[in-house]
């Protein structure tokens, strides 16, 4: 009696919330789901119920196993699982990986990315729209310990969550990764189990101490237990807690982001403005949102300090992965990097009367229109033209009855970043500048007695290094 009532109470967690995930999805959705399956008695529990989940809502379901080569049995494993889908007649595939050791993560962490970028890959192949793993209760209280450990923060401290996204992991924005099997203990997995007499394969790494989550594992969870029994529940109550704290601190994050942002940079003064500590979570949520991996919190808050408390007149440049911030007057500015335009050739080239010129190495187009104040085509066509970035000592006057001034000046009246300034393309005539993209025409070269007058314009395009837009 007691086993019955178990298994309906699994049966229940995990129709619960499956089915709370599900409905959270597009109602224009193809739903089809996904088990990890490893062949391990958590997922071999998880992939039964899913079946039967699967058949009585007539939703596809695929089983995907990865294969990591880190085990004399993994061909064995595999053969396991293969069977044991051909069974229940569930749709199954697997995937070879090569798990590289020299990367500098290590082998857990290593392993980890493999397995998570192989399953998105299935996922992507066979169109899942939701890919469950076998997650539980207690999982997640080891997942808790080793960020209390790591010393991390709110978004560490609320262990995982029910459902979420992970397009860094999975390489897929909108595949939901959904952990059925969280709000249950290993206790009840493995009563399951019993009560189902469910073959499983035993993974000999996983009594493995030298790695952390074993010795976590066998070491100290037996002994938490002993001391608080049913320690796992309340630690996953406690991360739920935590993670409405956390979402509220978001929520906070995301309104005062609205009023510190301005064209996409964060103004400097409106954000010290708040406190330190309410802007250095409007920060961390400016990156988050912004796709930057975020670095440790010392890293995080000696960039703050750098960015947010420098002189008005310094030039910070801080770099983050792929990313780098920049300072300039009163804005903090986050420029993705994807190679300089330092370097590149100039070229040569004469105009032919075309409205656009493109030139890919410089990520954009250089088009000539008709306006009212410019060169005349006569004029133009005749000139040997040349496409290069700034060489230095180049002047121009940006109109008839403005003095010749240096390109810095104008750079600075223009207030067009730092950063920038080396990226922007140039045309000349000979050691005459013609034109500077974002800044203007010289106005040296204008013929006021035509009636046809030609203006140049410079358009990056998506692969442009530094789009920046001051009209």
């Amino acid at each position: 009696m007691k086993s019955d009532k178990n298994e309906i109470a699994l049966r229940r967690k995990f129709s619960d919330v499956l089915g709370s995930c599900l409905q959270k999805s597009s109602a224009n959705q193809m739903l089809s789901l996904a088990v990890a399956y490893s062949g391990g008695l958590d997922s071999s529990v998880l992939l039964t119920l899913a079946h039967a989940y699967c058949s009585q809502h007539q939703i596809p379901l695929y089983a995907f196993h990865v294969h990591h080569g880190l085990s004399p049995n993994a061909d064995d494993w595999l053969t396991h699982c293969e069977a044991r889908c051909d069974e229940l007649g569930i749709a199954f595939h697997a995937i070879r990986v090569n798990v590289d050791l020299t990367s500098g993560l290590g082998l857990e962490a290593g392993a980890r990315k493999e397995r998570y970028a192989a399953l998105g890959q299935l996922c992507i192949t066979h169109g899942v729209s939701h890919l469950m793993t076998a997650h539980h209760q207690d999982d997640q209280a080891e997942t808790i310990l080793m960020q209390m450990l790591r010393g991390s923060g709110l978004a560490g401290l609320s262990g995982m969550d029910l459902s979420n996204v992970a397009p860094g992991l999975l390489g897929d924005p909108a595949l939901l990764i959904v952990r059925p099997l969280l709000e249950a203990s290993r206790e009840e997995l493995e009563q399951f189990q019993r009560l189902h007499a469910l073959a499983f394969v035993e993974d000999e790494s996983n009594a493995d101490v030298r790695y952390r989550r074993n010795a976590l594992r066998h070491r100290v969870m037996p002994v938490l237990e002993e001391i608080y029994p049913g320690f796992a529940a309340r630690m996953s109550r406690g991360a739920r807690h935590v993670s409405a704290a956390r979402d509220l601190i978001e929520e906070m994050a995301a309104s005062d982001l609205m009023h510190c942002t301005q064209d996409g940079q964060l103004l400097v003064p409106r954000l010290v403005a708040l406190g330190e500590s309410r802007a250095a979570h409007v920060f961390r949520h400016w990156l988050s949102q912004q796709g930057v991996r975020l670095p440790s919190t010392a890293r995080l808050q000696e960039m703050f300090k750098q960015l947010f408390y420098a002189k008005t007149d310094a030039r910070i440049e801080i770099h983050c992965g792929e990313h780098v911030l920049h300072r300039y007057r009163a804005a903090v500015y986050l420029q993705q990097v994807e190679g300089s335009l330092s370097g590149l050739d100039e070229v040569s080239f004469t105009w032919k009367g075309e409205s656009c010129l493109a030139f890919p190495a410089y990520g954009g187009v250089l088009c000539f229109k008709t306006a009212e104040q410019g060169l005349t085509p006569e004029w133009l066509s005749q000139q040997s033209l040349v496409l290069h970035l700034r060489r230095g000592g180049e002047r121009m006057k940006l109109a008839i009855d403005r003095p010749t001034r240096d390109m810095k000046s104008h750079f600075q009246s223009l207030k067009i970043p730092f950063w920038v300034r080396s990226e922007l393309p140039f045309v000349s005539a000979g050691a005459d500048l013609v034109y500077a993209a974002q800044v203007g025409m010289n106005a040296k070269f204008f013929d006021q007695s035509s009636t046809e007058k030609i203006s140049l314009h410079w358009v990056f395009d998506e692969s442009g290094k530094n789009v920046w837009n001051n009209n």
